[in-house]
């Protein structure tokens, strides 16, 4: 275990910011590993909301509470007095708020843009976050993709669902498997879908063709710094659904990368660590990657229960690595 004090010698002192710890599901909450890890490695834990965020005269402040943390599932964190503190007196600061991503979620990463001017290192970069949307991101890397279209025209949509048959159209800024549909040619309630997921042709959507080796289970591939974790786990759709989602009822299993699996990960990883994104969650069906998740990567618990991993350990090496 890396020193957990700066350079300096100071205890160092990371910062969360998440959704409410009280609703958490901590076996399986990857938040929640970090935060263990981050205790056992003596570091100071200030804990707040998105809400909690502000700017006064060019100074980023939340609205925070020294936390501490228990690995149980009934009485899992304490929290002391809220303080309304600088940013800057942090270290390191996770930015672990599940989506939406909408424009509230994009001005708290103007907060967290003066965070890092102030030497706070930030995960994943504000910027990166903005820039790399978790459905759009994936047409940057088109060689390891299906057939997909993002447009929010139902004509364009129903011409690419003529074309390539049984399909998937999805929200641009969800997440869990949420409004996530089958979109088939011949499927008489597909204008009502395609009305309804686009706003009636207002809203950008992305169409993917569909992918049947979803039956052995959607892939999430964690890569820390530029490196995948060699397991990935597999969540395989529950009984009478088509989503892997482990939120939509899927159940999880741990699988080892295969060839194809790093060679996306070789793919994308450059651009990750490009963009700063120091912890990202790949998801593949089959041989092919659908999403790139950025804002909040999920499944660090499942994988290291099953594999006897501490992918949290893993990215905080890195972290106390660059503070020293």
């Amino acid at each position: 275990m890396a020193d957990a004090s700066d350079k300096e010698g100071r205890q160092m002192r990371t910062g969360v910011i998440m959704d409410p710890i009280a609703g958490i599901a901590t076996y399986k909450d990857s938040t929640f590993a970090m935060l263990l890890e981050a205790q056992r490695r003596n570091h100071e834990i200030w804990y707040m909301e998105a809400t909690g965020l502000s700017i006064r005269d060019g100074v980023a402040l939340g609205h925070m509470s020294p936390l501490s943390v228990r690995d149980n599932t009934d009485d899992w964190f304490t929290l002391g007095q809220k303080e309304n503190r600088e940013l800057a007196t942090l270290d390191i600061l996770l930015m672990r708020k599940d989506p939406p991503y909408n424009m509230d979620y994009v001005y708290a990463t103007y907060v967290l843009d003066l965070a890092e001017q102030s030497g706070v290192t930030v995960v994943n970069r504000p910027q990166a976050l903005r820039d790399a949307n978790e459905k759009c991101f994936t047409t940057q890397f088109p060689q390891c993709c299906v057939p997909m279209l993002i447009s929010s025209k139902s004509s364009e949509i129903k011409a690419f669902v003529a074309e390539y048959g049984l399909s998937v159209v999805k929200p641009l800024d969800g997440m869990g498997g949420e409004s996530i549909f089958q979109a088939r040619p011949d499927d008489p309630n597909l204008n009502v879908i395609l009305e309804t997921i686009t706003l009636k042709d207002s809203q950008l959507i992305m169409v993917q063709q569909y992918i049947p080796e979803i039956a052995q289970g959607d892939k999430r591939i964690l890569v820390v710094n530029g490196e995948p974790v060699p397991y990935a786990l597999a969540r395989i759709p529950g009984e009478g659904d088509f989503r892997g989602n482990l939120a939509k009822g899927g159940t999880g299993k741990g699988v080892p990368l295969s060839d194809r699996d790093y060679w996306i990960c070789e793919q994308v990883a450059p651009e990750l660590k490009r963009r700063g994104i120091l912890f990202a969650g790949l998801d593949v069906i089959g041989d092919w990657l659908t999403e790139i998740n950025v804002t909040s990567p999920t499944c660090i618990r499942e994988l290291d229960a099953q594999y006897g991993l501490n992918i949290a350990g893993d990215m905080f090496d890195v972290l106390e690595a660059s503070r020293n």
